[in-house]
């Protein structure tokens, strides 16, 4: 699915994300995620069950903005990897790229989740909340439980 946003394309084409612009991204500018390797990148990539990309027909058709969401296909969605690149903010292309990935594809009904340092104005336009109390999270390498 295409969809035209100003001067760029969103599309949901896994064949056509850049997965060297994703890389070069994440392994360098993203907070959340310079710790993968390349070949860690590359599965999540590999097993996403849904990615919209962002991109800029005017330049080649390169990609400036990227969206994973991994998801159980029936009630639940993660959402991952989101970023607009730098040249290309400031134009609704984040709150674009949200909107396409959650409320027009196959995931609209979905409970979405996500974990943000400095978007939470983002996410919240779209519903996006902090967890109510029924909500657990075991965070990697806690193993005060037990």
């Amino acid at each position: 699915m295409v969809i035209e946003f100003g001067n760029y394309q969103l599309d949901d084409e896994p064949t056509r994300v850049d997965r060297d612009a994703v890389w070069s991204f994440l392994s360098s500018q993203a907070y959340w995620g310079r710790w993968r390797t390349r070949q860690d990148v590359e599965r999540q990539l590999d097993s996403a069950w849904r990615v919209v990309g962002v991109y800029d027909p005017a330049d080649g058709g390169r990609m400036v903005g990227f969206a994973r969401a991994i998801s159980d296909g029936i009630a639940f969605a993660y959402l991952a990897d989101t970023y607009i690149v730098k040249t290309a903010r400031r134009q609704g292309l984040g709150k674009e790229l949200v909107r396409v990935m959650i409320e027009c594809g196959p995931g609209v009904s979905f409970r979405w989740t996500l974990h943000t340092a400095d978007a939470h104005g983002l996410y919240e336009q779209f519903g996006f909340v902090r967890p109510d109390h029924t909500y657990l999270e075991r965070i990697p390498g806690d193993r005060s439980a037990g």
